[in-house]
């Protein structure tokens, strides 16, 4: 696809050099439009590396390719991050002073843009009505995240992190966003009380060693950060993840089987959707050394350990609703390998059934497959139906809000 990535001048133009990398790793062709003011904080070069294509910012440059018509007449997505109030102003009122805003007007291929600002000035009547005005056009305004701003300051303005963007984009490009503003950033979930685990546990044997797993988390915390983008209150059980906290989320850390389920049970209560897309151990041991376990003197000796099997987490959750009669809808995650008795989903619809969770994301894991990978391939199922729901490969954050448009068409 022929994207063109306007650039306007905030200090979020920073997080446009990574949404332009997963454009161009992706197999894009990107256009960096700047405007001047967005020099003064990524340079030229920059754009011009990661592009692969010079960068210019007003109309004079090679005049002969009529770049102000041209580059707009040419694409098949234009979008505008960070998109300044200034910007907005400009483009709702049609105004055409430099490339960027030429590009706009000659456009027709969708246009997104993802504003930054200080939560005054997103939060201004002016603003608004200029947000009204490009929506009312048709051009997709993907709202803001609520975090840390420039400085001190914390609140609606933030832009959303690359990959976010990315997944909104990706969603335009494909039809799938339905309305002018939505870009797969819908805030569907406003008033929501979402709990997600993510990561894998450890089983300590000794003081140094412990039984762990390959989970990144990277597909919990993309969960996370997509619920909360789409106007939750989140609550993250990361199990030994060493990610940055997503914006708006509040995290809970843990580290065995038993403090996950725990952490979960107490989070869940008076939760709408519960998603466990932590990978919990399935055994721990029976009992842990105080002191670091040696090496035999003799090399035959070897060491033995018992092990227990730990609680079912989702099952647990499942019998305490239905215990109550009520309570949150609840998402497992299966990560699974194919075997002689069986393929990678005769396993994961046997431990659907054998959970009772309402949905169920099936992935195949393995070295180098899944776990601490960037993209994915997962497949959900919906208690009630056959149907399956297969989503990539995809990037995690993608994968995300797939299942949380599952999820939320579930809750309404």
């Amino acid at each position: 696809m022929r994207i063109v990535l306007g650039v306007s001048g905030g200090i979020a133009a920073y997080k446009a050099a990574s949404l332009l990398r997963l454009f161009t790793e992706n197999g894009h062709d990107v256009t960096v439009v700047p405007t001047a003011a967005a020099l003064h904080f990524v340079g030229a070069p920059t754009w011009s590396a990661l592009s692969g294509k010079p960068v210019a910012t007003d109309v004079w440059t090679s005049v002969h390719e009529v770049p102000h018509v041209r580059i707009g007449q040419g694409a098949d997505l234009v979008v505008v991050a960070p998109a300044t109030a200034d910007l907005l102003a400009r483009a709702a009122h049609g105004l055409a002073d430099d490339l960027l805003t030429t590009t706009l007007l000659t456009a027709r291929c969708p246009v997104a843009f993802a504003p930054a600002m200080h939560t005054e000035m997103w939060e201004h009547p002016a603003t608004q009505a200029n947000v009204a005005t490009l929506r009312s056009r048709g051009a997709h305004v993907i709202d803001p995240a609520v975090g840390r701003l420039t400085g001190q300051d914390t609140g609606a303005g933030r832009l959303p992190e690359p990959e976010q963007l990315y997944a909104a984009c990706l969603a335009i490009l494909e039809g799938v966003a339905d309305t002018p503003g939505a870009a797969g950033l819908e805030r569907d979930l406003e008033g929501r009380r979402v709990v997600v685990s993510a990561g894998g546990t450890r089983e300590p044997l000794d003081p140094v060693r412990y039984l762990g797993n390959r989970s990144s988390g990277k597909q919990g915390w993309a969960v996370a950060r997509s619920a909360a983008s789409r106007g939750a209150e989140v609550t993250l059980v990361a199990a030994n993840v060493s990610l940055p906290t997503p914006d708006g989320v509040r995290v809970v850390p843990v580290e065995t089987t038993l403090e996950l389920q725990a952490a979960v049970q107490d989070a869940a209560a008076g939760a709408d959707v519960v998603v466990m897309a932590a990978a919990p151990a399935d055994f721990r041991p029976v009992t842990v050394s105080d002191s670091k376990i040696k090496k035999s003197s003799d090399p035959d000796a070897g060491l033995r350990v018992e092990l227990v099997e730990n609680p079912d987490i989702v099952r647990g959750l499942v019998q305490e609703r239905a215990a109550r009669g009520s309570g949150p809808l609840i998402v497992s995650f299966a990560a699974e390998t194919g075997d002689a008795d069986g393929s990678v989903m005769d396993h994961a619809r046997a431990k659907f059934a054998r959970k009772g969770s309402d949905v169920q994301v099936v992935n195949e894991v393995g070295r180098d497959l899944t776990f601490g990978q960037d993209e994915t391939t997962v497949h959900v199922l919906r208690r009630g139906t056959d149907e399956v729901l297969t989503i990539g490969p995809a990037s995690k954050d993608v994968v995300a809000d797939a299942l949380w448009d599952t999820v939320s068409s579930m809750l309404g």
